[in-house]
Order: structure tokens, then C-alpha cells, then sequence
């Protein structure tokens, strides 16, 4: 399988969107997808997550089967859950030193730095069973959820396409409902990322992966048509946004618009931006592809990559900089644009170090941990 260079490239910039938009005062957040368009880099997070979950299992099931491809996701679940977890003991650390180093943030919710050195134990605990997600790991909770469920949904994907997609789409109908059930720290219950709602992106990222061939063969004949919707969707969910941001001027706008779109929950992810982000995909994937390429190859695109192919390493290290880089913003207080950019350019800049580090040393080390594992009569290397 060739690899998809502007994928590392849209994933990079994700991670780099997250970590400057939960940056209150940073200058480039000013510049992320959230100003001009109804998603953001959570949902192009999500939906490249579940792209490359159908792209991986396709050739592990292809090669080795598909009970080793169950039990590779089952241990990527694992994995998720365990950077998660970790991510938020550090980002809670973090955010305890720079408090009491006189450093105030707004990041993060202050109350993790006391929580976690009053009760580190049950911080973490906390954590591991998702009753708590802290901001900026929040995303990750929701991901460990729905890669848990990949062994046993993919095969029923590849069965049952078809109930499969109108079984999502009625969980997601239901989603803030069930939802509401699963006991949480917060006071309304469920989770802050609805995992009934974003499963629906997610599992639609999933069978693009798996079925891209088939949707291709079927889609690229009636091309024109497709790009003309995706485009319609795609300036009608930025229309919304951009009129929001106007304000009263463009209220009767805001108005008319809101009767074909009803509302907007970005936490049980609602229809206008579900749609908008899949139309953005035909877009990048199809008609923009060759832009896209060009684009990953520069060298802004390669750095960008590089930071999308560190994986949960670099999921660490963005969390961990948001915050490092919040504080540096406010402290002291009414710094000048200049100064803020320059703390802008260093996070980015650190976090392309750290992912180029991992890239370097810290994943040839894994992959030979994994290749010096036992095989088992399974032919899968034991944990």
C-alpha cells in the first residue's frame, strides 16, 4: 500500500490545530479551521483515526487474517488507553509545577493540578475509567471507546455494510439520550465527546478505508455531480460560521440559516458538521488530491508529517505544549502579538522536534521490542 503523504500531513496539522486552539491568547489560533469553517481539527481527528483503523485492517486481514487483525486493534485500544491516561497524569503535573511556579493558565482546568497531587492514585483512576476526562485528552477518551469496539464492529462492516451504516446513524439519532446515562463527573452525565454521536464519524472513516476501491469505482463516474455537493456543504457550513462571526449585521442571515440547520452540538456531533467534514473529505481526497500531494512535499508539508506520523507520542507532546505554551502566553500578563507568535512558532517548532526524536529513536526501538516478542501458535507476537 502506497502511503497517503498528505494524510500525515492533514494529521499533523491537526494535532498542531489542537494544540494552539486550546491556546486561549495564542496569534495563529486565529488561523485554524474553527474561524472559517463549521468543524474543526477534533472531527478531522477523528475521521483520519478511523480512515487509517479500515486502511490497516484491510492488509493485516488480507495478509494474516483477520483474527490477528482483531487482536492488533484490541492492543491498539490498550495502547490508547494507557497514553491517555499518562497524558493526563503529565498534563495535570505540569500544570502543578507551573502554578507553583506562579505561571497561570487557562488551558486546562486548574482543579487537575490539586487533584492529582492531593489523590494521584484516584486521579488516575479516575482517568482509566473515563468517569473524568480532562480537557485537551478528552478526544482520546472517545477514541479509546470506539478502537475498542473496531474488532468487533469491522467484521460486521465487512459482512453487513449496509445495517451497519443505518444502525450508526440511529445510534447517533438516540446519541445525546444514551449518552446521558453513563455516569460522570460532570452534572449532566455522559461523556463531553458523545460517543453514540461520533461513532458515526468514526465508523464512516472506517469504511472509507475498507471500501475505498469499491466507493471510488462507484463515486468518480458521477464526479462532477458529487464535488458540486461537497462543495455546497462544504460553503454552507462556512457560511454559518463566518455570519456567526460577523454578528448583528448579518443576523437575518444567521436567521434564515438556522432554519435549515436547526442547531449545532459539537459534543454529540450534529448533522451540519458531520456533513461538512465528509464533504471536505471528497474534496481533499478527489478533486484537491494532486494540490495535496504537492502541498505534504514542501517543506512546511514534510515537517507537517512528520508531526502526523509520531502518533500518540505526539498527541503527548501537543497536550503537554498547549499548556506549557498558554502559560508562557499569559505570564506576564498583556504581552505583544510578537511575543505571543514567538511562543506560537517554539511550540510548533518543539513539537516537530519531539515528534522527528520519536520518528528517530523511540519507534525503531518499539518496532524491535515487538519483533524480539515470542509467536504464538496464533502466529502473533504475546504482549
Amino acid at each position: 500500500m502506497n502511503r497517503l503523504v498528505w494524510l500525515d500531513m492533514l494529521r499533523g496539522y491537526a494535532l498542531v490545530s489542537i494544540m494552539v486552539n486550546h491556546m486561549p491568547i495564542s496569534v495563529m489560533r486565529g488561523a485554524t479551521l474553527p474561524n472559517f469553517s463549521i468543524f474543526d481539527a477534533s472531527e478531522l481527528f477523528v475521521l483520519l483515526s478511523g480512515f487509517l483503523v479500515g486502511l490497516v485492517w484491510r492488509g493485516i486481514e488480507a495478509r494474516e487474517g483477520r483474527r490477528i487483525a482483531q487482536r492488533r486493534f484490541a492492543r491498539r485500544a490498550f495502547e490508547v488507553w494507557r497514553a491517555m491516561i499518562l497524558a493526563a497524569l503529565l498534563m495535570a503535573l505540569l500544570s502543578a509545577a507551573l502554578l507553583a511556579l506562579g505561571f497561570k493558565h487557562t488551558a486546562i482546568w486548574n482543579q487537575y493540578a490539586a487533584w492529582v497531587i492531593d489523590n494521584p492514585l484516584g486521579y488516575a483512576g479516575a482517568v482509566a475509567s473515563l468517569w473524568l476526562q480532562p480537557n485537551i485528552v478528552d478526544v482520546l477518551a472517545v477514541y479509546v471507546i470506539l478502537i475498542a469496539l473496531a474488532p468487533l464492529i469491522v467484521p460486521l462492516m465487512l459482512r453487513w455494510p449496509f445495517a451497519v451504516a443505518a444502525t450508526s446513524v440511529l445510534v447517533w439519532w438516540f446519541g445525546p439520550q444514551l449518552n446521558a446515562l453513563i455516569p460522570n463527573h460532570r452534572n449532566q452525565g455522559g461523556l463531553l465527546f458523545n460517543p453514540f454521536g461520533w461513532q458515526m464519524l468514526f465508523y464512516s472513516g472506517v469504511a472509507l478505508g475498507l471500501f475505498r476501491a469499491q466507493l471510488m469505482a462507484r463515486l468518480l463516474p458521477w464526479r462532477r455531480p458529487v464535488t458540486l455537493l461537497a462543495v455546497l456543504m462544504f460553503a454552507f457550513g462556512c457560511t454559518i460560521v463566518i455570519a456567526a462571526r460577523i454578528g448583528e449585521p448579518a443576523l437575518p442571515l444567521r436567521e434564515a440559516l438556522k432554519l435549515v440547520y436547526g442547531s449545532i452540538d459539537k459534543w454529540s456531533l450534529d448533522g451540519t458538521r458531520y456533513l461538512a467534514i465528509m464533504a471536505a473529505a471528497w474534496l481533499v481526497a478527489v478533486p484537491l488530491a494532486p494540490a495535496m500531494d504537492r502541498l505534504a512535499r514542501t517543506k512546511p508539508g514534510v515537517w507537517l508529517q512528520q508531526i502526523g506520523r509520531g502518533g500518540l507520542w505526539s498527541f503527548t507532546a501537543c497536550v503537554l505544549l498547549s499548556v506549557l505554551g498558554d502559560a508562557l502566553q499569559m505570564n506576564p500578563p498583556d504581552q505583544p502579538v510578537a511575543a505571543r507568535l514567538a511562543v506560537d512558532l517554539w511550540c510548533c517548532a518543539a513539537l516537530w522536534w519531539l515528534s522527528v526524536m520519536w520518528l528517530r529513536h523511540g519507534d525503531p526501538w518499539r518496532r524491535a521490542r515487538k519483533a524480539r516478542r515470542p509467536v504464538d501458535a496464533a502466529g502473533t507476537a504475546t504482549p
